[in-house]
């Protein structure tokens, strides 16, 4: 090695002071150091132990979030489990929050449950994509502009970069799959909306029912949480019920649609409709109102259909005042179109 590079092997080593200038040595302790410093200055600090700033900061703000949602979910999971047990019973007059019978659809009902399903399926649609592919072989058209320049470039003796082929090609894109949580409020305000609440809920079931890959689940709330039909479960006729329950467990019927549903979870259109008039007692309004915030930050769309235009939606919601829920199949089209188009 001396004597290739005619180095004397016999000589003394050559000094390593960082700080010379007049030799390889020292260029490259200079760089090495002005590289680590510019990393240094850069790179956020993080350290082991709480109460710092930067990256120690924000890592613990990311592990706290984590566990926060792992808790909302086991919760989730928890009151799906209570709500949707399978030996349960939820007809007949017995205890609160009871399903009191069905009865048959009405003609307006059937013909809103249709309309509802036509435009489910009309935001499910997707148009195919279409993509264009540049090569500079074939298959694909031939661009006469880009043949040239390939030319053009070989006769400059360059590696020809022109990509003189086009072609087109077009797929279909699969529709999301979708999923409607259905939460009606029975306690004793919403006692003179009781049938409106009960056709609303059939109205959009059974429109969920006839959209391909579509799934659905419905409550009442009230004192109790109790289902009115299950994830993929079918009913034909209107489930009716009475309002008259002293309080509203809000966050239970949230709680268990989401678990039941997959309403914070990526991978299909989420929407949540609420039929209350957000009259609630206790820690429901702050605690729903967290519910409410987790799920539009999931990508889970809610609609709150409100009797009359005096009631208390929560903040996040798609409010409409809808009297009649006949009259409701294209708001909530619209909702579930918002929902599908997000996703």
């Amino acid at each position: 090695w001396c004597r290739i590079i005619g180095t004397d092997p016999d000589q003394p080593a050559p000094a390593t002071d960082a700080t010379d200038t007049s030799g390889t040595s020292s260029a490259l302790a200079k760089a090495i150091g002005a590289t680590l410093t510019a990393v240094e200055s850069t790179t956020p600090a993080v350290t082991s132990t709480g109460g710092g700033t930067g990256g120690s900061g924000s890592a613990t703000g990311k592990v706290e979030e984590r566990r926060r949602e792992r808790q909302a979910r086991d919760a989730a999971e928890k009151a799906a489990g209570r709500v949707f047990a399978a030996s349960r019973t939820d007809t007949g007059r017995r205890g609160n929050t009871a399903i009191t019978g069905t009865r048959p659809p009405r003609a307006d009902e059937k013909t809103a449950a249709r309309r509802l399903a036509r435009r489910l399926r009309a935001a499910a649609h997707r148009d195919r994509v279409t993509t264009t592919h540049t090569s500079p072989t074939p298959p694909g058209r031939l661009s006469m502009r880009g043949a040239l320049a390939a030319d053009a470039q070989r006769a400059a003796g360059a590696a020809p970069t022109a990509e003189p082929f086009t072609r087109t090609t077009r797929r279909h894109v699969p529709a999301p799959p979708l999923r409607i949580g259905i939460a009606c409020d029975v306690s004793g305000s919403m006692k003179a909306f009781a049938d409106p609440v009960a056709s609303a809920a059939w109205i959009i079931a059974t429109a969920a029912r006839h959209v391909p890959d579509a799934d659905s689940a419905t409550v009442i709330f009230g004192a109790r949480v109790r289902p009115v039909t299950r994830p993929g479960q079918r009913t034909a006729g209107v489930s009716t019920f009475e309002a008259n329950d002293p309080r509203e467990d809000f966050v239970e019927a949230v709680d268990a649609l989401d678990a039941a549903l997959d309403l914070t979870r990526p991978g299909a259109a989420r929407l949540l409709v609420v039929v209350s008039d957000g009259i609630f007692k206790r820690d429901q309004p702050a605690e729903g109102q967290k519910r409410i915030d987790r799920l539009t930050a999931a990508g889970c769309a809610v609609l709150w259909l409100a009797p009359s235009e005096d009631d208390r939606p929560m903040d996040g919601a798609h409010v409409a005042v809808l009297p009649d829920p006949a009259q409701a199949a294209d708001t909530i089209g619209a909702a579930a179109a918002r929902a599908l188009r997000d996703t």
